[in-house]
């Protein structure tokens, strides 16, 4: 059979071009999605390996980190060959100039050396925190300034003849300045230490009057006066000689509350006739864990008059008066030392304690500054091994001996006291009266008193005459028993003021002042009884 022909330009079929099929244009998308997600990978992938990868470290800059992080400023300001050295001794010169250029009415050029000044100091302050060395570039500008103004200053005749006159009288003043300001402050604080408080007087008011308007009181007073505990040597005395209601309040009420047994407790109050309502209205109205308190007048005690006492013959004399209670001028005298307290009868009824108690044989004395914080019962069974007080001393090294309290130079006291001999405190002391009435102390103490009538051997106060009075005489205690300090010294180590069975505010900052040393004061505090109403009525709290 014939082949079949095509068609004129058509090719034959198995030479013809299979037709071409379009793709779905599902697939087309599909593509397309995958090309996108493809390339955000990609982007992703790339942007975490910039992220993670290990820091390039520059050994230069590490280096350099390093070097600045090793500036010494204190090295620097002693280098003789770095910039900060420089500001700091230009800048030093350019205040020298600063006064003298105001000495002289220049204040135009006062006010640019302040600028340049401030600017040198804010350069050092700068480099000081960042720990980096200052750059020629940063001091050279600021070198350059004060260098000029300096020079201008020179120009104007301040030169350095000048400039050290002029200081040295600008010292000279400041100086004296800072006398007077010392003198100031002196006398300032001890008219604080002197001075009542009102709250305090408020307090002592409200008691008189109670004293004065109830005769319930008096007749109770009286009635204590004739308890048989008062002479009991079985028990526990204790002798107080005050004027200050609350700080007697505070010294019972803190023995008490630290006493293993405080009804056998007995407190010989002694106190002045202004004083002598309130104190004993008070202890007649408050109940201090049935210990027993006696109150008495010093007015009561005849035998303490000019013939037998010659501090009280001392007193008497128109200088002795003016000296304690009079206007001072010289005040290169110590302030502290014209303090009439210091002389007061109650401040030296210490000496007299055989006459006070006749028919005791120990008693333990408590100045009015102090807080008891353990059990002092167990001070009677301490054995004094014949010595008339027990008492902590103070010495340490060259310091708080005999010498330091009495003048050596008198040949009443080189020819009898050895001057290294150890100081010890007033404030808180066990005595033997028995051992006392044997040693005839109190005549011991007249002696001191009257050879010291011109104030020779010591100035003033008890402490010189205890040290005479008991020398050879005195037991050394356990320094825990006995604290001193927290009237003028801040920095007493906690664990001490802790371990003591009594801590003293000797001193002038007293915890009943608004002065006293907020630190130790909340000790003082704890045994104030703020509940009551005449306290809380005075604004004690």
């Amino acid at each position: 059979m014939p082949p079949v022909r095509s068609a004129p330009g058509r090719r034959a079929p198995e030479f013809r071009r299979s037709s071409r099929r379009r793709l779905p244009e599902w697939i087309w998308w599909l593509v397309g999605i995958f090309l996108v997600l493809g390339l955000m990978l990609f982007v992703l992938h790339h942007n975490q390996r910039e992220h993670f990868r290990p820091p390039v470290i520059d050994k230069g800059s590490e280096f350099e980190e390093t070097h600045h992080e090793r500036v010494n400023f204190t090295e620097e300001l002693l280098s003789s060959t770095s910039f900060a050295r420089q500001l700091t001794d230009q800048m030093t010169l350019a205040k020298a100039y600063v006064v003298l250029a105001k000495e002289h009415g220049n204040l135009q050029l006062a006010w640019e050396l302040s600028s340049q000044i401030r600017n040198c100091q804010r350069l050092l302050s700068e480099e000081a925190v960042s720990g980096k060395a200052i750059t020629k570039e940063e001091a050279h500008p600021i070198i350059t300034r004060l260098a000029r103004l300096i020079y201008k200053a020179q120009d104007s005749h301040y030169d350095i003849s000048t400039t050290i006159v002029t200081l040295k009288s600008l010292v000279n003043a400041l100086e004296e300045r800072a006398k007077a300001a010392v003198v100031q402050t002196a006398e300032f604080g001890q008219l604080a230490a002197e001075s009542v408080p009102k709250n305090l007087h408020c307090l002592t008011v409200k008691l008189t009057e109670e004293w004065l308007q109830n005769p319930k009181h008096r007749g109770r007073s009286e009635e204590h006066r004739n308890s048989t505990r008062l002479v009991d040597n079985n028990l526990y005395h204790f002798a107080i000689f005050s004027d200050n209601v609350l700080a007697t309040s505070v010294i019972v009420n803190s023995t008490v509350s630290n006493a293993n047994h405080p009804q056998q407790l007995v407190f010989h109050v002694v106190t002045d006739r202004v004083h002598f309502g309130a104190m004993s209205t008070w202890f007649l109205i408050n109940d201090f864990k049935g210990c027993t308190v006696e109150v008495r007048c010093i007015d009561e005690f005849a035998w303490l008059n000019a013939a037998a006492s010659p501090l009280v013959r001392q007193l008497s004399e128109m200088e002795t008066q003016g000296f304690y209670y009079g206007d001072s001028k010289n005040l290169e005298r110590e302030i502290k030392f014209h303090n009439p307290k210091f002389v007061s009868l109650l401040n030296h009824l210490r000496f007299y304690i055989p006459q006070i108690l006749p028919n005791l044989e120990k008693v333990v004395f408590l100045d009015d500054d102090v807080v008891v914080q353990k059990d002092l019962t167990q001070l009677f069974s301490i054995e004094l091994h014949g010595n008339v007080i027990g008492a902590v001393e103070t010495c340490l090294e060259s310091f708080h001996r005999y010498h330091k309290y009495l003048n050596f130079s008198h040949p009443i006291i080189s020819s009898k006291i050895d001057p290294h001999t150890c100081g010890w405190a007033f404030g808180m002391n066990i005595f033997d009266l028995i051992a006392w009435r044997k040693a005839n102390a109190t005549a011991l103490y007249h002696y001191w008193q009257e050879q010291n009538a011109d104030l020779l051997l010591w100035r003033t106060g008890t402490l010189p005459a205890g040290l005479l009075t008991f020398y050879g005489l005195m037991e050394p205690l356990d320094r825990r028993w006995h604290v001193l300090g927290l009237g003028y010294d801040v920095d007493i180590d906690d664990r001490l003021i802790e371990s003591a069975a009594v801590v003293h505010y000797n001193g002038n900052m007293k915890p009943w002042l608004k002065l006293a040393i907020r630190r130790y004061k909340y000790i003082w505090e704890r045994y104030v009884n703020f509940t009551h109403p005449y306290v809380r009525e005075c604004l004690l709290h």
